[in-house]
């Protein structure tokens, strides 16, 4: 987009650790989503759904398409574990269509999907979910690992390789893992560095801050927060606890937002944050429901809907222009 133009709506959107992003970085491969003819973009926020349609999933779907054609969404984001329990067998796995195609029917819906992978996706083949096979099958699917949309949170988390428990995981590509979170941490900082005067928001599978379920992450926020803060990330969007939340920082313009209601919900399940007073609880709320985001070049206005399309909580953010460090 040019630089010149002030009316332009420049964000970035990094699908960082169990994240997909949108950013500019010559190591990640780069997609340019356009804007509306008035400068603004939409999309909604589902994660945590691949259940053949039980558990309200098909219930959630149908609102997110009414959803999506108010707002004339321009794409959707999945954070991650989109197919239960153990992702896809193989990329003919018809749990692909079963979980994907046949519930996410709407026309308003019928566009571009960016997804993240989660920890019940590594469970299965990963690379059925990465493969330009799935992207023939249903053109929307976008599920790559080197592109701008990369990257998981999964990896981050000692548990997964320190205590798998009967629990096997494929991790292809991610071995050796040093090596894999260096460069990914490097090419995160980089992308950031060059996105001065955009919107920017990173998509991950795990949360950094929640009081859900699974609780906060704490290699996230040892080794992702600092970087978040350091460059002044507008938001950070997560699934992984099946609930809906929104968490402020109060020391930085920072938002947290979980968008894992997409089926299985876990009712009165949750924890407290642990130093809290680092932010703000805004909303929770333990059922099924999804996320939209409306982006103009100053505002951002978000919101969560319930299995039923009720406006549950709301949002508004102004665009502030902040000067941060680039030591990192």
């Amino acid at each position: 987009m040019d630089g010149s133009c002030k009316h332009c709506l420049k964000w970035m959107w990094v699908a960082c650790f169990y994240f997909e992003f949108m950013l500019v970085s010559a190591e990640f491969q780069r997609f340019q989503h356009p804007v509306k003819a008035d400068g603004s973009l939409s999309f909604l926020v589902i994660g945590d759904w691949g259940r053949k349609g039980a558990y309200n999933q098909s219930q959630v779907a149908l609102q997110m398409g009414k959803v999506g054609e108010k707002l004339g969404i321009d794409f959707v984001i999945s954070t991650g574990d989109n197919f239960y329990e153990k992702g896809l067998a193989t990329p003919y796995d018809p749990h692909f269509k079963h979980s994907f195609t046949n519930i996410y029917s709407a026309n308003s819906l019928q566009k571009q999907w960016y997804s993240v992978l989660g920890n019940h996706d590594y469970r299965g083949d990963v690379q059925a979910q990465l493969s330009p096979i799935l992207r023939k099958i249903d053109s929307r699917w976008l599920c790559l690992r080197s592109f701008l949309v990369n990257t998981d949170t999964t990896p981050f988390v000692d548990e997964y390789f320190r205590n798998p428990k009967h629990q096997k995981f494929d991790w292809r590509g991610v071995i050796p893992r040093n090596k894999y979170l260096t460069r990914v941490l490097k090419e995160l900082r980089c992308a950031l560095r060059e996105s001065v005067g955009m919107w920017k928001i990173v998509i991950g599978h795990h949360p950094i801050r929640s009081i859900g379920h699974h609780g906060q992450t704490k290699e996230l926020i040892t080794l992702l927060l600092p970087i978040l803060e350091a460059y002044n990330v507008d938001m950070y969007i997560n699934g992984h606890d099946h609930c809906l939340q929104h968490l402020s920082s109060i020391t930085s313009p920072l938002q947290f937002f979980t968008s894992g209601g997409g089926s299985k919900a876990w009712k009165g399940d949750f924890d407290y944050l642990d130093g809290g007073g680092d932010d703000e609880i805004k909303f929770y709320y333990d059922g099924q429901g999804f996320m939209s985001v409306e982006l103009t070049p100053t505002n951002a206005k978000i919101a969560f809907y319930d299995v039923s399309g009720n406006v549950l909580h709301s949002f508004n953010s102004n665009q502030l222009y902040y000067t941060y460090s680039t030591e990192m």
